[in-house]
């Protein structure tokens, strides 16, 4: 069993279990509503809110806007280099992460093939 099937196993549980602590619903209509929003939607409302205030937003949520909107917009340089400058603000654990990201958005802007990493050529 791989770790995520088990942390899935385990969130599952821990929602239903007797008298534990449910996920909030504001945590809960985030999660729905970043799942679905548009790249532009979600990085209009992390940079309001990282500009109010730095540290409000817990870092899982700012992983997973970030995370949808890369992958929203793969060959984005400047988006890509945006989410690794705010994973490497709080540790080690995403550095991996986040020079792949740094790597990726270097090549594409020298990419003079005009094909992307991903190998689709795009018409310029």
């Amino acid at each position: 069993m791989t770790e995520l099937v088990e942390l899935t196993r385990d969130m599952i549980e821990s929602t239903y279990e007797e008298g534990a602590q449910r996920i909030p619903d504001p945590v809960r209509e985030f999660i729905e509503k970043v799942s679905f929003a548009e790249p532009d939607d979600i990085l209009s409302a992390v940079r309001d809110v990282l500009a109010e205030d730095w540290m409000a937003m817990p870092v899982w949520a700012r992983n997973l806007a970030y995370r949808l909107a890369c992958l929203q917009r793969p060959d984005d340089p400047g988006l890509l280099r945006e989410a690794a400058a705010d994973l490497l603000s709080f540790g080690p654990d995403w550095d991996e992460v986040a020079e792949e990201l740094k790597a990726r958005a270097a090549q594409l802007e020298s990419d003079d093939s005009g094909v992307p990493v991903d190998g689709i050529r795009r018409f310029r």
